[in-house]
């Protein structure tokens, strides 16, 4: 019969495999940070720089594979607001569609980001 340290032994060596451990890992990050975030003080505004700086920096973690660090980035705080909701001070500032940070779930188009920082693009491994 196996023990209980070749069970964990095991079933962290599964999860690694699948490409479970990591993605479980980020999540488990981002939901630290959220329980330890105070809503009550609200964020300021997310200014035109920012929101091309965080874009940046997502293409960055994306690029090169850091899904999962990109995914505490944007952290699962897509909030769909119901309408008429007030259940949360923090939920009225939260537009459908963005994170909690005011960024966009949805990544900003390539050309939009080329054209707003004056970049050019290198059409032989598509870097800006």
């Amino acid at each position: 019969m196996a023990t209980v340290a070749e069970l964990k032994a095991v079933l962290k060596d599964t999860l690694e495999k699948k490409g479970v451990l990591g993605h479980l890992k980020a999540r488990i990050r981002a939901e630290v940070f959220n329980a330890l975030d105070d809503d009550r003080e609200p964020r300021p505004s997310l200014s035109h720089e920012n929101l091309l700086i965080n874009e940046l920096i997502r293409e960055y973690l994306e690029f090169n594979k850091y899904k999962y660090t990109a995914s505490v980035l944007i952290a699962a705080h897509c909030i769909l607001r119901l309408l008429g909701s007030s259940s949360s001070p923090a939920s009225a500032s939260r537009v459908p569609g963005t994170t909690e940070s005011g960024q966009p779930v949805v990544p900003l188009d390539r050309q939009f980001l080329i054209h707003e920082l004056n970049a050019f693009e290198e059409s032989k491994d598509n870097t800006i």
